[in-house]
């Protein structure tokens, strides 16, 4: 099963039983899925009405804590820790993660010292480390550890919730790039009809060639041809080219000196 099947399911899953409950039954449901290794995705939860109706009660310190599992970092959870319940080790590990997705939005080459910072990593061993373990093979990433250059370079990082706001940037980032595909597509189109006319016009100036060469073959030809008969007449003859017999046999004149 893939990662994104297997996502939809748990989806399906805790969103149903988050609309079967109310209240505090629905904090414990919120840290069960917080802490699920294999879930990423929360702002379907989110939206579930009964979820929605935890906002000013007394359990909604876990509407929050589903916030920022949706859209949050570990960073953001260390800066309002006071305000939140304390995480569970697997809570801990989810953010931290979801850490790693949120800086791979904005950038293909992590470096070392960012990751360790965000993470709360001490050393590059332990950094590289959670990197395979829990990123690359949980299926949220994939990239290649440069040692020598002491950075991450993500070559797939799976998406995270879109956070408020975001839709109408990520709705242009699209629009842009239909509107560089479309000037791309128009340039393409422009080079293949310049390159179909430069091939007719090469085909026309070859035939023109061949054609005339055909035209040198013959008149050559011809040529060669007069040129041929004309000799034939002048042997052919009386009195043209003599003959060697005749020439052989016919008495020769005696020279006489000259006084």
């Amino acid at each position: 099963m893939d990662i994104e099947q297997k996502q939809a399911e748990l989806i399906d899953h805790f969103v149903k039983k988050a609309s079967a409950q109310v209240g505090s039954a629905i904090g414990a449901l919120i840290v069960e899925a917080t802490s699920h290794a294999s879930l990423f995705a929360f702002s379907e939860i989110l939206a579930v009405p009964t979820v929605a109706e935890l906002e000013g009660t007394e359990n909604s310190v876990y509407l929050e804590v589903l916030r920022l599992f949706a859209h949050g970092t570990w960073s953001d959870y260390k800066s309002n820790s006071g305000s939140l319940p304390q995480l569970l080790p697997d809570q801990v590990l989810k953010l931290k993660q979801l850490t790693v997705l949120t800086l791979a939005e904005t950038n293909k080459v992590l470096p070392y010292d960012q990751l360790m910072l965000e993470l709360d990593v001490t050393n590059v061993r332990e950094l590289e480390d959670f990197i395979i373990n829990e990123c690359i093979y949980a299926g949220i990433v994939r990239g290649k550890l440069d040692q020598l250059r002491r950075c991450f370079e993500v070559q797939f990082a799976a998406g995270r919730d879109l956070r408020p706001g975001q839709l109408g940037s990520m709705i242009q980032t699209l629009s842009n790039w239909l509107g560089t595909s479309d000037n791309l597509l128009i340039s393409i189109q422009e080079k293949i009809k310049w390159a179909d006319t430069m091939s007719e016009l090469d085909k026309k100036h070859r035939k023109e060639v061949e054609d005339k060469v055909e035209e040198v073959k013959k008149s050559v030809a011809v040529k060669a041809d007069l040129d041929f008969r004309g000799i034939e007449e002048i042997y052919s003859e009386p009195g043209g080219v003599m003959d060697y017999e005749e020439d052989r046999i016919r008495p020769k004149r005696r020279r006489h000196p000259l006084v």
